[in-house]
């Protein structure tokens, strides 16, 4: 399960991009989690995930 706070889940997340997936969706299948709510949450505290990157800016 991922965490809730929108900057501890951005740190989770680009740790976990950075050292086990190679994209959001690879994750998030992974971890049963939705995409685009992962996207919206993060979104709101102002970050946008780069796919060219695979980490969330």
């Amino acid at each position: 399960m991922l965490p809730q706070d929108p900057f501890i889940l951005f740190s989770v997340v680009n740790t976990k991009l950075r050292d086990q997936y190679g994209s959001l969706e690879d994750l998030c299948d992974d971890l049963q989690a939705d995409p685009e709510a992962v996207c919206k949450t993060l979104s709101a505290a102002g970050f946008q995930y780069d796919r060219d990157r695979n980490q969330f800016v």
